[in-house]
C-alpha cells in the first residue's frame, strides 16, 4: 500500500514539474559593443532591437559603446542595429541559447548623406567585408554558417566550398581551389597577421589538412577573400581566410562542452576580475578515436589529434588594448604491422610507420586610438610547424630497426605596425610595415 501511494505521488509530482517547464520561457542576455568600422571608435546611442517578438526588446549603446538586452527568448532571433549617420545592420538567424550569453561585437559603416538628391541604400548584408580595404571579391562568414552548411563540420574551408568559384581539392581533406588556382596559394591570417596552415594532418607547404585546428568556440565573424587582394594581403595567390577571434565573456565565467564523432571539445571563458573589463577564452579539443583506442576499442590506422586555442584580452584606460592569442595542434597517424609473421605476405606488411603534423602560433597585438579618427595597431607573432614521417622495419623476432625518416620544419617571426586614419565617411587611408624572419629545415634519411 505504501509503495502504491509513493508511486502515485511521484507521478503527480512529475506531471506538475512537466507542466511548469512547459509554461516557463527560457531566456538569455544579449549584449556587446558597437564601434565605427573604419576608425574603431565606440559609438554612443546606437539602438539595438530584437525583431519579431512581442513584447519588443531593445537597448542603446552607452558611453563605452556597450549595450545589453535582458530576457531574450532562446531560439534563432533577428537583431537590428540602427544609428543616425550610419548604415543599419541586420543579423538574421542568430542563435540565442540558454547555456551562455550571446556577446556581439558590431562594426557600423558611416553613411554618405547627399543633400541635393535622395539616396536609397540597402541594409548591410553578409557580403560586406569586415576589412574596409577589401572592396570586392570578399565575403564575411560567421561561425554559425560553418555549423549550418552540409558537411562543413565547423570548418571554414569546407564551408567555403558552397561559395561561387570555390571547389574542394579532395574529399579526404579541406583543401580548396579558388577560381581554378592551386590550393597551395591560400593565405591564412589571424587578427591581422599571417599564420601557418591551421589544420591537422597537413602536408608541407599546403594550405589545408584533414581537420581544422581552430574550434568554432573561439572564432568570430571573419572575411573570406577570393581575389582583388588589398595591399596588406601581399602573400596571397589564390585566396585569403582573414580570421578574427572573439573575446571571452567579461562579466561572468562560462563553460562549454561538446562531444561529437570528430572529438571532445571543452571551453572556458570569463573575466579576470569583477572590476576589470579584461577577459580570457580558452578552448581544448581531443580526438574521439584516440579515446576509443585508449579504452580498448580495436581500430586500424588510428588518427590522433589534440589542439588548444585561446584569446586573452587586456584593455587599459590610456595605453590602449592588448590581446594575447594563439593556437597549437598536435596530430599523427600510426600504422602497426601485425605481430604474426604468418600474416606477412608482402615486405611492406612488416613495417610500423608514423606520420605527424604539428603547428602553432603565438601573437601579441596592441591597438590604441590616437584620436577619434585614427588608431595604431602593432603586432608580433611567433609561429612554426613540424611535419614528418618515420618508418621502422620488424625482424622475424619483432625487433625494430628504423628504416626511413623525413621532416619539414619551419619557423617565422612577424612584426607589423599599421596606422589607420579616417578623413571622412568617403575617404580613409591605411599604411603600415611588415617585417618577417623565416627559418627552414628539411631532411630525409634512409637508414637501411
Amino acid at each position: 500500500m505504501i509503495i502504491r501511494v509513493a508511486l502515485f505521488l511521484f507521478i503527480c509530482l512529475s506531471a506538475f514539474q512537466l507542466e511548469a517547464q512547459e509554461n516557463t520561457v527560457l531566456t538569455q542576455t544579449v549584449r556587446g559593443t558597437i564601434t565605427d568600422k573604419v576608425s574603431g571608435e565606440t559609438i554612443i546611442g546606437a539602438v539595438v532591437s530584437v525583431i519579431g517578438i512581442e513584447p519588443s526588446l531593445g537597448s542603446a549603446s552607452d558611453l563605452d559603446g556597450n549595450f545589453k538586452i535582458s530576457h531574450v527568448p532562446v531560439g534563432r532571433r533577428t537583431i537590428q542595429v540602427m544609428m543616425v549617420g550610419y548604415k543599419s545592420v541586420t543579423f538574421s538567424d542568430i542563435l540565442v541559447n540558454s547555456g551562455k550569453e550571446l556577446v556581439l561585437n558590431i562594426a557600423l559603416e558611416e553613411e554618405l548623406n547627399v543633400t541635393s538628391e535622395v539616396t536609397i541604400s540597402a541594409q548591410q548584408n553578409k557580403k560586406e567585408p569586415l576589412n574596409a580595404m577589401s572592396g570586392v571579391s570578399t565575403r564575411t562568414f560567421s561561425v554559425e554558417e560553418t555549423q549550418k552548411f552540409a558537411a562543413a563540420v565547423n570548418d571554414p574551408s569546407r564551408m567555403a566550398t558552397s561559395f561561387a568559384g570555390v571547389v574542394s581539392g579532395d574529399d579526404g581533406n579541406n583543401k580548396i581551389s579558388i577560381r581554378g588556382n592551386s590550393p597551395y596559394g591560400l593565405l591564412w591570417r589571424m587578427e591581422g597577421s599571417d599564420i601557418p596552415n591551421p589544420n591537422h594532418f597537413a602536408n608541407p607547404m599546403s594550405s589545408g589538412g584533414g581537420i581544422s585546428i581552430l574550434s568554432a568556440q573561439t572564432l568570430s565573424n571573419s572575411d573570406f577573400i577570393t581575389g582583388a587582394f588589398a595591399a596588406e594581403y601581399g602573400n596571397a595567390l589564390s585566396g585569403v581566410f582573414d580570421l578574427r577571434l572573439r573575446k571571452g565573456n567579461n562579466e561572468k565565467r562560462e563553460y562549454t562542452i561538446q562531444a561529437g564523432f570528430m572529438g571532445l571539445d571543452a571551453a572556458v571563458e570569463g573575466p579576470f576580475s569583477k572590476n576589470y573589463k579584461g577577459s580570457y577564452l580558452v578552448n581544448y579539443r581531443y580526438s574521439t578515436l584516440s579515446i576509443l583506442e585508449k579504452v580498448g576499442v580495436p581500430l586500424d590506422g588510428v588518427t590522433n589529434f589534440q589542439d588548444v586555442s585561446f584569446n586573452f584580452y587586456f584593455p587599459t584606460n590610456k595605453a590602449g588594448n592588448f590581446e594575447l592569442y594563439g593556437f597549437g595542434g598536435l596530430s599523427d597517424q600510426k600504422n602497426k604491422a601485425a605481430r604474426d609473421t604468418a600474416e606477412w605476405d608482402y615486405i611492406w606488411q612488416r613495417y610500423d610507420s608514423r606520420y605527424f603534423s604539428n603547428t602553432g602560433a603565438l601573437g601579441l597585438k596592441h591597438v590604441i586610438n590616437l584620436n577619434e579618427k585614427t588608431y595604431l595597431q602593432s603586432a608580433v607573432v611567433l609561429s612554426g610547424s613540424n611535419i614528418g614521417y618515420e618508418q621502422e622495419k620488424l625482424d622475424d623476432d619483432f625487433s625494430k630497426l628504423k628504416d626511413y625518416e623525413e621532416a619539414d620544419s619551419k619557423s617565422r617571426v612577424l612584426g607589423s605596425v599599421i596606422l589607420n586614419h579616417k578623413f571622412n565617411a568617403k575617404h580613409h587611408i591605411r599604411a603600415g610595415v611588415y617585417y618577417n624572419v623565416f627559418g627552414f629545415q628539411v631532411y630525409k634519411n634512409t637508414l637501411i
